[in-house]
């Protein structure tokens, strides 16, 4: 699977509201023996963004597996989806990945996390610790048992995944954890005896101890002060967080440049990089707004279409909270929660892919921006008399080939910096 990547349209004038996130490139290239390779013909193309953009990948874990009922959809499934993104969400929620204690999913899970790095796609799961789909076998557990169960489950997969999957929501919407009521499990019962702090503290302490490598974030929906309220007390309490992840569900309509800017003021106070973790925008008509509870609302799939009106305002919408998270320094990472309609939370037609797998044009529009007015196409250049290149690009990894012979570079920092790479030849 090669996608092709459209170049820029000519003339395109670099967007100064992203100069953060691109750098204007000296590098110089030399050969084995450290000579400059002088006047050489030279080719750089990007390779990846160092901004995540994501989705979900739980619609390839069968295909991945070799269990496919739909082939020829998944094929073209994939490509479609390693043609738009660079970093995947895998679900670990503890009820599906070991319904009966101790079948566990960790090979096809594994299986489909190696398969993602394989095409060059970072890795990350979703959640360690989480209420909902809970385990329905530790209901039968007292509470001091669920407690060592929680924590080895959350050793078991970091370590597990440790070099694969270094990425995880360590908890998952702590702000109700201790007062959901749709659903007895046993996660509810052990926070409302634990608290919120010591229920995070389990799922970070016992994380960064399996992997102190491992990059985790704290995941909420509720964008309240109650949010802010537990990132403080987590903080105080001395529980490192590695990023603040927002999640950015908009079935009941768009957020909007006001609300989004109000969301990125509040929480990018705290100086912990944030990742929009959840982002869903809708082609089809929004959920009322007297629905409290998104999962209240119960619809078939079949009464809730996906509308060419519907899909032309998800593509501006898609486009204009894509545009406004990069602009902001504080923002590292978007995932969207979910390519296709098929399949889709709720029977939502929250996917940039219709039930038939084709794509709306919000899977154009996100693709022309993110891997042709964001990206660098494979640019043809030739060095100078000390071996030196030029170009400006955004911050992330590069190919550099001349003589036949490719050697990768990072953009890591904004503004000028000035590189040296060897070619073996």
């Amino acid at each position: 699977m090669s996608p092709l990547f459209t170049p820029p349209a000519p003339g395109r004038t670099p967007d100064p509201s992203l100069a953060h996130r691109r750098c204007e490139a000296t590098v110089t290239l030399t050969d084995a023996h450290g000579e400059p390779l002088s006047g050489v013909e030279v080719t750089v193309e990007q390779v990846r963004h160092a901004f995540s953009f994501g989705c979900t990948g739980f619609e390839l874990i069968d295909w991945v597996n070799g269990r496919s009922r739909d082939p020829e959809y998944d094929d073209a499934f994939a490509e479609h989806w390693l043609a738009l993104f660079d970093t995947v969400t895998l679900p670990f929620y503890w009820g599906s990945f070991e319904p009966e204690q101790g079948a566990d999913r960790t090979q096809e899970l594994l299986r489909t996390a190696e398969w993602f790095a394989q095409h060059g796609v970072r890795t990350k799961g979703h959640p360690l610790v989480w209420h909902t789909v809970s385990a329905p076998w530790l209901l039968q557990k007292p509470l001091e048992e669920v407690e060592q169960l929680l924590r080895a489950r959350i050793r078991r997969e970091v370590t597990s995944f440790a070099g694969v999957i270094d990425t995880w929501d360590a908890i998952n919407e702590v702000v109700i954890m201790p007062v959901f009521t749709a659903e007895d499990n046993a996660i509810t019962r052990l926070a409302h005896v634990k608290g919120r702090v010591e229920m995070m503290r389990i799922a970070f302490e016992e994380a960064r101890a399996a992997n102190p490598r491992a990059t985790l974030l704290l995941n909420d929906f509720d964008m309240s002060t109650a949010y802010e309220c537990l990132i403080e007390a987590a903080l105080e309490a001395g529980i490192r967080i590695d990023k603040l992840g927002l999640q950015s569900h908009m079935h009941q309509g768009p957020w909007g440049e006001e609300k989004t800017q109000q969301v990125l003021e509040r929480f990018s106070r705290y100086n912990i990089p944030l990742h929009f973790t959840e982002t869903t925008i809708l082609s089809g008509s929004a959920v009322p707004e007297h629905i409290v509870d998104l999962n209240d609302w119960q619809v078939s799939a079949e009464d809730w279409p996906s509308t060419p009106e519907g899909e032309e305002i998800q593509a501006e919408e898609i486009e204009a909270h894509y545009r406004r998270l990069v602009a902001h320094p504080s923002v590292e990472a978007i995932t969207y929660w979910g390519l296709p309609d098929r399949g889709m939370w709720l029977n939502a037609p929250g996917g940039m892919l219709r039930r038939d797998g084709t794509p709306k044009p919000a899977y154009h529009r996100l693709r022309e921006l993110l891997r042709s007015e964001w990206w660098l196409p494979e640019t043809a250049l030739r060095a100078d008399d000390e071996g030196r290149i030029r170009f400006s690009g955004f911050l992330g990894d590069y190919r550099v080939t001349a003589g036949g012979e490719s050697a990768q570079l990072s953009l890591e920092t904004s503004g000028n910096a000035e590189l040296s790479v060897q070619m073996l030849a």
